[in-house]
């Protein structure tokens, strides 16, 4: 069990996402990782500001966060809206997702 951090999201938000963060992976196996715990240390990253490399090291291997940022920062539709700034969107957020998506995408 990790600390708790500010940027963690509640279990309720988390919730109104599930659906849409875990259609991106594919499911030939199971996760070895919690998905709220994978979101959590995204958020961490997006709202510290820290390098990949930086999470705390109660946080799980950082190349898995990594991994899944980029599936969820891949653009998904037409409107070339990607699963980031879907459930950001959903969740009230989507200012967030504006004000960091360029700086993490060169880390």
């Amino acid at each position: 069990m990790r600390n708790t951090y500010p940027s963690d999201i509640s279990c309720e938000k988390f919730e109104k996402i599930r659906l849409i963060l875990e259609s991106v992976r594919k499911k030939t196996k199971p996760r070895r990782l919690g998905l709220y715990e994978l979101f959590c240390g995204v958020l961490y990253v997006l709202k510290s500001g820290c390098q990949w490399r930086m999470l705390p090291k109660e946080f799980p291997r950082w190349r898995n966060f990594y991994d899944y940022f980029k599936k969820w920062s891949k653009k998904t539709n037409e409107d070339r809206e990607n699963v980031l700034e879907i459930v950001f969107k959903k969740i009230g957020w989507r200012e967030q997702w504006s004000k960091y998506q360029n700086k993490l995408l060169h880390h």
